[in-house]
């Protein structure tokens, strides 16, 4: 069964308290914050002041996507603000290897992103330290867009690094376009967190979707 990480990017930033309850209360395992720096992606959203908000109000884990040039220069200010996973792109920075020991040392989970047009082949030399690999599955930046079936065969791959390394722990998670139709074919090439930010808060009952992608990858 899959985790679900509702992304507050889809929230209703001036009710975005009572959005959080909502998934918390209904069985979502981790809550997605988009940091955007209008660079690497030409949308801005949320900052570590956020974080630190958001942290009191919620048991989930908060799982911080940083999608910001030289993520460097934040990742120890955003794990003081409270994030539990901080994700950086290999794309962002030509020092991966040096963010992602970085979040370590911030005793954080580490995260290692790529984009759609990312090949796996880009992160091999870090998989062995990172505790999750986020695949994106739809181009990064913007809410409510539709699942690229390519990057599947980007998840399988990742599943069987995974499976032919004892040495291998992370977790898979996809982001975008993700509902209860798309998420079966990403949980059967082995992604087990998803991503899910217009299917649940558009809709008038987001516990329920947070079901329905429970109950699509139950079997």
């Amino acid at each position: 069964m899959i985790k679900v990480a509702p992304s507050i990017l889809s929230a209703d930033y001036v009710n975005l308290q009572k959005d959080i309850e909502k998934v918390d209360k209904g069985g979502a395992e981790l809550l997605h914050i988009d940091i955007m720096d209008g660079m690497f992606v030409p949308s801005i959203a949320y900052g570590p002041g956020w974080v630190k908000e958001i942290r009191p109000i919620t048991g989930l884990t908060l799982d911080c996507h940083l999608m910001i040039e030289n993520p460097e220069r934040y990742i120890n200010t955003f794990a003081d603000a409270g994030a539990d996973i901080i994700g950086v792109h290999v794309e962002s920075t030509p020092h991966i290897h040096r963010a992602l020991q970085m979040i370590k040392d911030k005793n954080v989970k580490a995260e290692v992103v790529i984009n759609p047009g990312t090949p796996v082949e880009m992160i091999k030399p870090v998989l062995y330290m990172v505790d999750q690999v986020l695949v994106m599955t739809v181009n990064p930046g913007f809410g409510g867009q539709k699942f690229i079936p390519e990057t599947i065969s980007k998840i399988k791959e990742l599943n069987r690094l995974r499976e032919e390394n004892d040495s291998y722990s992370y977790d898979i998670e996809i982001d975008g376009g993700v509902n209860d139709q798309t998420v079966v074919g990403a949980y059967n090439a082995g992604a087990n967190v998803a991503v899910a930010g217009s299917y649940v808060f558009d809709a008038k009952d987001p516990a329920a979707r947070i079901q329905a992608l429970k109950d699509a990858t139950n079997f």
